[in-house]
């Protein structure tokens, strides 16, 4: 389990460290940071897929992602009688991530590369504007410390603990590469292979697609699928698979908590597809998912989601609550709370509804996010409230 994110220099959030548990719900006005809280997330879950610089340059680059305000704001500033304005940095522009779990911590740090030419050419490098990975270390404990760090990297230099000693694993890493990504070695790094397995186990969902022409009311051949894609178009195959191998008991009772007296069936067509039956009552023949609504088939993605039989380390949902009718919210809170007894759950949300049904569990953590002068925080944490963390640089 995670027990704290940390984010650095990214858009709205300047500095931030946001405590977690198993069930967490973050929640705060429209504009307050809340999806920018969940993209620094799902960036840092790039770095074990490879997806780092690319997922970057598809927010715009480095420089788009940049805490865009001064790095203090003085008293004049506040107060308007100076206008707020930036100062001479002492160091470089870094974009932070990192986390601290039960076993092992991680961060990463990403900053401009300095404007020089490709070598071995007089042309300069076309690629020159992608980030560079300046700092990655992993630790044990909650912090990370000169003593509990394990696996430390700067610029191209890979150390690792051996020992009371520090050995250099890799002298010339690619800038661009992370630790997790170019260093497979569970023997000599088991570190980095768990701190890896850890980041790919954990699950995003979105925004599904519903409208007409979506593939998930299409009927398609089935496998069995313990895991739904992000997509959701595994739906039909996945809502059969935990009926075969999962709950099927709380598959069922979920569907009649969202919808008294409703059932699901499945059968195959001509094609050998599978074909989701969805039988309410006052109705003569069920309905397929080419017939559903919006709300009911986005309600019937995220049964499958949090139903999963292969439960991951960490399943984070963004604003589930998108086209469900206000009375499905309560259903969808209690089928997140079960699920959070299996796995951690992060909500963001901003449905009254939804957040009042998980805020009634007593282990349920809300982190309200609110914006100051542009920069996103949670109001009233203190030093006591705050989870303890060191950036490495």
């Amino acid at each position: 389990m995670i027990n704290a994110f940390a984010v650095a220099n990214y858009r709205s959030l300047k500095d931030i460290v946001v405590p977690l548990d198993g069930l967490n719900v973050v929640t705060g006005p429209n504009g307050c940071g809340k999806s920018n809280l969940y993209k620094s997330l799902r960036l840092l879950a790039e770095t074990a897929n490879g997806n780092l610089i690319s997922s970057i340059a598809r927010e715009g680059g480095l420089d788009y992602t940049f805490w865009a305000g001064p790095d203090a704001l003085t008293r004049g500033m506040k107060q308007g009688t100076t206008p707020v304005q930036g100062s001479a940095q002492k160091r470089n522009s870094r974009l932070k991530l990192g986390f601290a779990g039960e076993e092992f911590g991680y961060a990463i740090s990403l900053g401009m590369p300095a404007p020089q030419g490709f070598a071995g050419y007089q042309d300069p490098s076309m690629f020159q504007f992608d980030p560079e990975i300046k700092r990655e270390c992993i630790w044990v404990g909650d912090v990370c410390r000169p003593s509990s760090c394990l696996i430390d990297r700067t610029g191209p230099v890979v150390k690792i603990r051996s020992g009371r000693q520090w050995q250099v694993y890799n002298a010339q890493l690619n800038s661009y590469e992370s630790i997790l990504n170019e260093i497979s070695d569970p023997v000599a790094t088991p570190e980095i292979h768990a701190v890896r397995q850890t980041i790919r186990n954990w699950r995003f969902y979105d925004q599904f697609r519903t409208d007409p022409h979506s593939a998930i009311r299409i009927p398609q051949i089935g496998t069995r699928t313990p895991v739904l894609d992000h997509a959701g178009h595994s739906l039909v195959a996945a809502l059969r698979t935990i009926h075969e191998i999962g709950d099927r008991e709380a598959l069922h009772l979920a569907i009649a908590d969202a919808f008294p007296g409703a059932t699901i069936s499945f059968e195959t067509d001509a094609g050998n597809r599978l074909v989701l039956q969805f039988l309410q009552e006052g109705l003569l023949r069920p309905l397929n998912q080419a017939e559903l609504s919006d709300g009911t088939l986005r309600y019937l993605l995220l049964v499958a989601a949090l139903l999963t039989p292969r439960p991951p380390s960490l399943l984070v949902l963004n604003e589930p609550e998108t086209s469900l009718h206000p009375d499905l919210l309560p259903a969808l809170g209690r089928l997140i709370i079960r699920a959070s007894k299996e796995t951690q759950v992060w909500v963001v949300s901003h449905a009254p509804r939804l957040v009042s049904t998980l805020k009634e569990n007593n282990v349920c953590n809300a982190v309200a996010l609110d914006k100051e002068w542009g920069e996103t925080t949670i109001p009233g944490q203190g030093l006591l409230d705050t989870p303890p963390w060191h950036w490495a640089d």
